[in-house]
C-alpha cells in the first residue's frame, strides 16, 4: 500500500538560557526554557534522506544563545517573535516557525539594612529567589504573513478558605458526596489567551504589562466570586479577563479541582466545625472551558497539552 507524508516538523526543544542584564550593580534576569519547531519543504529529507532543505537543529539551538545577546529578552513574546521571523525570513525553505516557551520568574532577595555587619541592602542587587511556583508561557507562529500569540501561564495554586458551595447537583445510586455550604475551593490554574494581534501593521501590545494585568484580574476574579461551582468561578476568571484587556480575544482553562474533605474528628470526641481537611491530590474533578469575546472564534486547542 502507497504511503505520503503528513504533517511533520522539527527543530530544538527546551533550549535553557538566563539573560542577566547588568544595569550598573543592579542586575536584571530573564530565565526563559525555548523550544524551536520549523516546518515547511521538508518532503525530500524524509523520504529519500537529502539533508539540503535542513536547518541543524543545533543551528536552532546556538541562534537562541545569540539572539538573547543580540537583541535582549525584553519579553518571552517579544523574544518569540524575533526568532520566528529570522528562521521564517532567512531560510526559503522553511514557511512556519513555531516558538514556544516558558519563563520562570526571579524575585530580588530583601537584603539587610544598610547599618548591618554584612552587605548593606544599598549594596545587594544581584541576589534572587525564585518567584512563586508558577511559570509564564508564550508560544508563537508565524507563516511569513501572520502572526499568532497565545500566552498563558501553568501551576499557579490558589485557594479560597470559604465562599465556596456545592449543592443541587443530580444524584443517583452511586452518588455518596454530601452537599456543602461552606467548603474550600482550591485549585491549579492552567492558562492560554490568544492576542488579537496578528499582523506587522497593527499595534504591538505590551507584553509584560499584559501579563501582569491580565494574572492580576484572573486572581481577583476568583477571589472575588462567590462560587457555587468551579464552572463559575472559571467563566468569571475568564469574563473578566476579556471585559478589562482589549488585546485578548480568547481564554481557555483547566482547573483541576484540589478537593479538601473535612476529617471526621467524632471518633475521638471532638467536633470539627470546617477547621481540619484531608487535602486528596488523585482523583480529581478537571474542570476545562474557553471565554470568548462575542463575534470570536475559537482558536486554542481544547486539549492545552496539544499546544
Amino acid at each position: 500500500m502507497p504511503t505520503i507524508l503528513g504533517q511533520n516538523q522539527y527543530g530544538k526543544a527546551e533550549n535553557r538560557v538566563v539573560k542577566i542584564t547588568r544595569d550598573g550593580a543592579t542586575h536584571h534576569i530573564k530565565d526563559l526554557n525555548v523550544s524551536v519547531s520549523l516546518s515547511g519543504d521538508m518532503d525530500e529529507v524524509h523520504y529519500s534522506g537529502s539533508n539540503a532543505n535542513v536547518l541543524p537543529t543545533d543551528t536552532t539551538k546556538n541562534t537562541v544563545y545569540a539572539f538573547a545577546k543580540e537583541y535582549g529578552i525584553e519579553s518571552a513574546e517579544q523574544f518569540g517573535i524575533h526568532l520566528a521571523r529570522h528562521f521564517v525570513t532567512s531560510q526559503e525553505p522553511i514557511h512556519q516557525a513555531r516558538i514556544r516557551i516558558e519563563e520562570y520568574a526571579w524575585e530580588r532577595i530583601e537584603a539587610s539594612d544598610a547599618h548591618s555587619k554584612f552587605i548593606g541592602a544599598d549594596e545587594v542587587r544581584h541576589s534572587f529567589v525564585r518567584k512563586g511556583q508558577e511559570a509564564r508561557l508564550t508560544q508563537i507562529t508565524y507563516d511569513g504573513a501572520s502572526w499568532e500569540v497565545v500566552s498563558g501561564l501553568k501551576d499557579l495554586v490558589v485557594m479560597n478558605s470559604t465562599n465556596s458551595e456545592f449543592w443541587g447537583y443530580v444524584k443517583d445510586k452511586y452518588t455518596t458526596l454530601p452537599e456543602a455550604y461552606d467548603r474550600i475551593l482550591a485549585t491549579q490554574v492552567s492558562a492560554r489567551w490568544r492576542f488579537n494581534w496578528t499582523a506587522d501593521e497593527q499595534k504591538m501590545p505590551h507584553w509584560e504589562k499584559s501579563y501582569e494585568q491580565t494574572k492580576k484580574h484572573m486572581l481577583q476574579a476568583f477571589a472575588e466570586t462567590y462560587s457555587l461551582s468551579l464552572q463559575q468561578t472559571l467563566y468569571q476568571m475568564g469574563s473578566r479577563i476579556i471585559d478589562n484587556r482589549s488585546e485578548i480575544d480568547e481564554v481557555r482553562f483547566s482547573l483541576p479541582n484540589k478537593h479538601h474533605f473535612l476529617v471526621d474528628l467524632e471518633p475521638f470526641g471532638l467536633k470539627n466545625e470546617n477547621e481540619v481537611y484531608y487535602a486528596a491530590d488523585r482523583p480529581y474533578g478537571l474542570i476545562e472551558a474557553t471565554i470568548l469575546r462575542d463575534g470570536c472564534e475559537a482558536k486554542i486547542p481544547v486539549d492545552l497539552t496539544n499546544l
